[in-house]
């Protein structure tokens, strides 16, 4: 296991450049060939290429992410910067292009099912790197990528870097849990309390502290993080990415990206919202009604805004349905949510786990696991978790495939992979103690993590969570259904003071109110898809602000006044012309779950199945049929009607 702890920015500029050198003189074999050519004198010598970049991911870039010394963050995301604009150079090489092409064009016989996969999609990519366009398109075309590249990387690390707060007097923040309010640092003003951007500050604020105007501010500050800074950035992604598709001949940007998901077209995106809007709506106006009149009923004037919806919705939520966020937070402690979590999906995908404590990794926080088949004792991989937060660290949650599982030339690889949250640390006291919305997120982050551990693929492409970008998502989705099984939330939810297991009569009122603003929050979620497709779907020439205020239309609730969301919107960069997928893998991800839920939500013969047809195979078919083989129907979308209490059969 590699040592992060004597990781220094000299190792990773080290690690950087033998990789590039590497690669190069790979790559030279490969131009240098004369004559026909075989797999070994051409593919091999490219897999190994992608061998050595998949291993060196997790020991380089991913550290701008994670690493708490803010010069080995710097070093990894210059680095991650040379390697994306060696990547982007070396696509372009026209000897490689005329290489490659000549030994596709006539493959050897006897590959594996896999490995034509593997040529059909390098033939795309080279189609899509513009090799197809004259010199000068093709010269135009390299140039913007490589700029794109630098323009991804300076937006994260602006958000990274970023350490707004708000100063609040004491008094103003009623409503906060207490220990909270006590685990906050305090302000530069006698009597006031910092509340960061960090989600375990800024969210129970959001949903809690009476003061309308401590909310607004809150939200002022966290839905403006980086304007300055990321506006011009994302405003000239998108110049440039409207000029690649123009290089393509095509409408969009989004006709260039989807060519390669499971939608094809922004069309069929279009469609897919066509179809839930009408009926989302016209449950959200009677929601949105609900939560006025709460609003009105406080002296307030409406309309609801952004800043009052959290708000509204967890109060609502605790007066209709007794369901209190921190009540509920006291029978999930992290570390027994954790091993509630690894006992579940030990039992029902056949695993079993072993912290394991020599290997050192990038902060003490973080904890090492081992995964192993629970039948043949086989090991499967290793995954890192990293769940606190702390200064530099990636702020949302999301899980990286440090090293993906694949076949080497010296044998079978398995996969190591990370996945960083943000749940409270402990305090004197007080143990982690997580609210049901960050246990869910615990769940979908470690679908991610089974994706890459259980990859049975063995070419790094198609390994790591290498599926169709809009069914990536599917598999974590499915995690989310069993944090609302009143079963199996009996496995584990236990008080952290008393023991005591949570109360059914709690469990059934967290699951009734499930659907609390459910179309609301549908309609948030279709909001900024068509937030990130108004910027990249249309062919007009957007207007960010006027693209702003159409998406927020369709979210029914205003955003706070002053506030520039996609400037701190990181999906813009990387699920750009992508973010639909979140909804269109839920659909997908119910329908997975369907299954579970017809034959019992543990049944290891379903899980079993489950990891065949669709964690293992990953990348190496078609997300169609990867549904087909596991349901063993054609996908359906009445699983995600039927919960959405909308619509079907």
């Amino acid at each position: 296991m590699f040592d992060y702890g004597s990781v220094t920015p000299e190792a990773i500029t080290t690690m950087t450049e033998e990789a590039i050198a590497e690669s190069d003189r790979l790559l030279a074999e490969v131009v240098s060939v004369d004559g026909s050519r075989t797999w070994a004198d051409t593919a091999e010598p490219l897999l190994q290429v992608g061998r050595l970049h998949a291993a060196l991911y997790g020991r380089v870039p991913f550290l701008g992410e994670a690493h708490p010394d803010p010069a080995v963050r710097n070093a990894a995301r210059a680095a991650e910067q040379r390697l994306s604009q060696w990547a982007v150079a070396t696509q372009y090489r026209r000897d490689l292009y005329e290489a490659f092409s000549a030994f596709a064009a006539d493959p050897p016989a006897g590959l594996t099912d896999e490995q034509r996969r593997w040529l059909e999609f390098e033939v795309r990519d080279l189609r899509l790197a513009g090799h197809d366009l004259d010199d000068e398109a093709r010269t135009e075309l390299e140039r913007i990528n490589t700029r794109l590249a630098e323009l991804a990387i300076a937006f994260a690390s602006n958000l990274a870097e970023n350490d707004d707060s708000v100063d609040v007097p004491i008094e103003r923040l009623d409503g906060l849990a207490p220990e909270i309010v006590a685990g906050l640092a305090d302000g530069e003003a006698p009597g006031t309390k910092r509340v960061t951007l960090a989600y375990p500050d800024v969210v129970p604020a959001l949903q809690t502290v009476h003061d309308r105007d401590v909310r607004r501010d809150l939200s002022l500050v966290f839905n403006r993080r980086c304007v300055d800074e990321n506006r011009p950035i994302l405003e000239e992604a998108v110049r440039l990415r409207r000029r690649v598709a123009e290089l393509f001949g095509l409408p969009t940007w989004a006709h260039h990206k989807l060519e390669t998901r499971m939608a094809g077209t922004p069309e069929r995106v279009f469609a897919f919202w066509d179809d839930l809007v009408p009926p989302l709506t016209e449950r959200g106006r009677e929601e949105l009604a609900v939560l006025e009149a709460m609003l009105v009923a406080d002296g307030g004037t409406p309309p609801l805004m952004r800043h009052d919806f959290a708000y509204y919705d967890e109060r609502l939520r605790r007066t209709e349905y007794g369901v209190d966020q921190d009540e509920v937070a006291g029978f999930f402690e992290l570390e027994a949510t954790m091993a509630g979590l690894l006992d579940l999906t030990g039992e029902v995908f056949g695993l079993t786990y072993r912290t394991v404590s020599e290997a050192p990794a990038w902060h003490p926080d973080v904890t090492l696991f081992e995964v192993a088949d629970a039948a043949e004792g086989r090991v499967l991989g290793h995954f890192y978790a990293d769940l606190h937060p702390r200064d530099g660290k990636f702020s949302h949650a999301a899980a990286f495939p440090l090293l993906v599982a694949h076949e080497g030339p010296n044998g079978w690889v398995t996969p190591v992979t990370a996945f960083l949250c943000n749940f409270p640390k402990p305090s004197p006291g007080r143990p982690s103690l997580l609210r049901h919305d960050d246990v869910v997120t615990l769940f979908h982050e470690f679908g991610h993590v089974l994706h890459m551990t259980l990859s049975r693929a063995t070419i790094p492409r198609f390994s790591g969570a290498q599926t169709e970008w809009d069914f990536v998502e599917a598999p974590s989705q499915i995690m989310e259904h069993w944090c609302w099984d009143p079963d199996v939330l009996a496995r584990f939810a236990r008080h952290h003071e008393t023991g005591e297991p949570i109360p059914t009569d709690l469990v059934d009122r967290l699951v009734a109110a499930r659907n609390v603003d459910v179309a609301l929050s549908a309609l948030r979620q279709i909001s900024l898809g068509k937030l990130d497709m108004g910027l990249h779907g249309v062919p007009e020439v957007p207007d960010l602000d006027a693209v702003v205020a159409e998406a927020d239309a369709v979210a029914l609730v205003p955003s706070t006044p002053g506030t520039f969301l996609p400037a701190s919107f990181g999906h813009l960069f990387g699920y750009d012309a992508g973010y639909y997928g979140y909804l269109w893998a839920k659909v997908f991800g119910d329908d997975m779950y369907s299954v579970f839920a017809e034959h019992g939500p543990t049944d290891p013969e379903v899980g079993a199945r489950y990891r065949r047809t669709v964690l293992e195979p990953n990348g190496t078919r078609d997300a169609d049929d990867l549904l087909l083989a596991f349901l063993g129907r054609v996908p359906s979308n009445e699983a995600f009607l039927a919960q959405l209490g909308i619509g079907g059969e």
